[in-house]
């Protein structure tokens, strides 16, 4: 398939760039993902639409504060070892940690061609990181970058700033610090929020509760696979950048349960769709435990765990719309997207949902 088969036209109007005014207040889009139809709903009607033996999967990884500025400096010589400024600042996205220390960080670079291997950075608490020469960083985005000590939460508090996508055209405020982060969010490791669960509340819990609709949760730290860009005509051609995550035994078993008694799985996120189908048999049951995944669903991808999704609207030719495109059908989505538009629904991080089942 073309990476072409996966554009639809968005007027940058509905990109929505801040939250609702009051988390989960949100408008929510029914689709039915054998004929196609859609309802207009809002988030308040979720509890309604699910049933009381459906089991709700949930990504608990939390957002790490990895956007982080440093300004290049350099040796002033016959000075001492005295060290000046001689850059302008350098954006710098955290991926991962690459050693048990903590000190050694997988990166992605703002202008990355002008970071070279030995340049130093100092960040905004003082400390000083060194990029090292990779085999893998070379001619890419990506830089290894090593620091005299572990990088922590603390460190990542005094030195980073909300990671919050592209399309969100501002500076991240205080308002970002709160909302974009679900609040059930728990392991600390992601680079961008899970963003289908900020639309759930305390309160929408209660309500779900009542209902007798069970719950878990997995964690999938979000990262590469999730928002790089597919830059290949031909999507196969697509490679998966790979993402690490955990099912806890006790919440495979559970899952397992469900799946052996014809119970509908219903994934929160795509994350939980990914982390889900990772694990899965061809039977659609689940091995506990953390490992990793490169796995890239598109149409033709049969789904062996997940039978229902609750999803956010996602950007034109990504992986994420191909996953959807895979569950529901390419037609339907794009059909879906269009009435979407027309009915001027928000759409990406903080923009509206959907449920397709």
């Amino acid at each position: 398939m073309k990476l072409s088969d996966f554009y639809f036209e968005l007027p940058e109007e509905l990109i929505a760039q801040k939250p609702a005014g009051i988390r989960g207040q949100d408008r929510l889009m029914l689709l039915n993902r054998e004929t196609g139809q859609v309802q207009h709903l809002s988030m308040d009607d979720l509890p309604d639409l699910i049933s009381p033996d459906t089991l709700m999967v949930f990504n608990n990884s939390k957002v790490r504060r990895s956007r982080c500025y440093g300004i290049k400096i350099s040796e002033i010589e016959g000075q001492g070892g005295r060290e000046r400024v001689s850059g302008r600042e350098r954006e710098f996205m955290f991926l991962n940690q690459m050693t048990p220390e903590g000190n050694l960080w997988h990166t992605m670079v703002k202008g990355a061609k002008k970071v070279k291997a030995g340049n130093k950075y100092r960040f905004t608490d003082g400390s000083i990181g060194r990029i090292i020469a990779h085999e893998n960083d070379e001619g890419s985005e990506f830089r290894t970058i090593e620091f005299d000590s572990r990088l922590d939460d603390d460190w990542f508090g005094r030195n980073g700033h909300i990671p919050l996508p592209p399309y969100i055209r501002r500076e991240d405020d205080d308002t970002d610090s709160e909302r974009y982060q679900t609040v059930y969010a728990k392991e600390t490791g992601s680079s961008a929020c899970p963003t289908a669960g900020l639309h759930f509340t305390e309160e929408m819990f209660r309500r779900l509760d009542a209902k007798g609709i069970e719950r878990v949760f997995v964690t999938l730290h979000v990262g590469l696979g999730t928002f790089l860009p597919v830059r290949t005509e031909n999507i196969e051609e697509h490679k998966m950048h790979e993402e690490v995550y955990t099912i806890p035994f006790d919440v495979a078993e559970k899952i397992n349960a469900a799946k052996k008694a014809g119970r509908p799985i219903l994934a929160v996120g795509t994350t939980s769709v990914r982390t889900l189908e990772s694990a899965s048999d061809e039977n659609g049951f689940v091995k506990g435990g953390s490992s990793a995944t490169h796995i890239f669903m598109y149409p033709g991808y049969k789904f062996k765990c997940v039978n229902q999704m609750f999803t956010n609207f996602h950007t034109p030719e990504s992986t994420l719309i191909m996953l959807v495109s895979a569950f529901a059908g390419r037609e339907h989505i794009l059909n879906a997207y269009q009435k979407a538009v027309e009915q001027k629904y928000h759409f990406f991080s903080y923009g509206d949902c959907m449920l397709i089942k």
